[in-house]
């Protein structure tokens, strides 16, 4: 990780450890991870998101929680790894080089494990706040009639393809679109940089469909069209089929 867009620093805490980025938050304070009466909850992902005030800024809480049928049997801890390994450390350095490679991203403010027992843990990110941005899911359908939109964002789509970054779970709740028309994405829980290939970039732009299509969008005649412009634009901008 290069130290110009995040300057990474680690510290211990009682139970785990917290890495923040000092050049925006001087001190890391574990009360900005602990969820309380005062944040402001909103629901994200698999489970509950907070917005929380921090010297750096109006910032974006999410404590990882499993999905699926696992979630039955441990809603938010996981197999202990080693720090490294841990999902919120591993996402604040994704999001971190990222960053540096000039992507839309939030900007990761800390990241903590706490350890559970020796065998599990619990993990938390806090990432900077995006102003005004509102999902695509929140968008729809109006955004579907603005074709400059739809063509920015699968240009968006390509460069984070073209870079080799993999979103695990591309869909439209994990898209943002903000008051300066700059799309963003978000929640790069187990996402990773490979190197660039059509065949993942297919995969990841068919969990995008499936995600329109569950949302309802693809059975109107104008969602369609969008869709087209869309994954159209991304293929020409990534180079699908040189």
């Amino acid at each position: 990780m290069q130290l110009s867009a995040v300057d990474a620093r680690c510290v211990t805490t009682a139970h785990g450890a917290i890495v923040f980025d000092r050049r925006r938050l001087p001190q890391v304070d574990e009360r900005w991870l602990e969820p309380n009466d005062s944040a402001d909850a909103a629901r994200g992902g698999r489970g509950a998101v907070w917005r929380v005030d921090t010297p750096a800024g109006r910032a974006v809480l999410r404590h990882y929680r499993r999905g699926g049928a696992v979630a039955r049997i441990s809603a938010d801890r996981y197999l202990w790894a080693g720090a490294g390994r841990t999902r919120s450390f591993a996402e604040f350095e994704l999001l971190s080089t990222l960053l540096e490679m000039g992507l839309p991203v939030p900007p990761p403010l800390a990241a903590r494990y706490r350890r559970c027992d020796p065998l599990r843990y619990t993990a938390d990110l806090l990432t900077l706040e995006i102003p005004g941005a509102r999902t695509l899911a929140e968008l729809f359908p109006a955004v579907l009639e603005d074709a400059g939109a739809i063509e920015q964002l699968g240009l968006t789509l390509a460069r984070f393809h073209r870079a080799g970054a993999s979103h695990a779970d591309l869909n439209a709740h994990n898209i943002l679109l903000d008051r300066n028309g700059q799309w963003w994405l978000i929640d790069f829980d187990r996402g990773q940089l490979r190197a660039p290939r059509p065949g993942w970039w297919a995969r990841r732009m068919d969990r995008l469909e499936r995600s329109w299509r569950k949302l309802g969008v693809l059975q109107q005649a104008r969602g369609l069209s969008a869709w087209r412009q869309l994954r159209a634009v991304h293929d020409a901008a990534a180079g699908v089929g040189r």
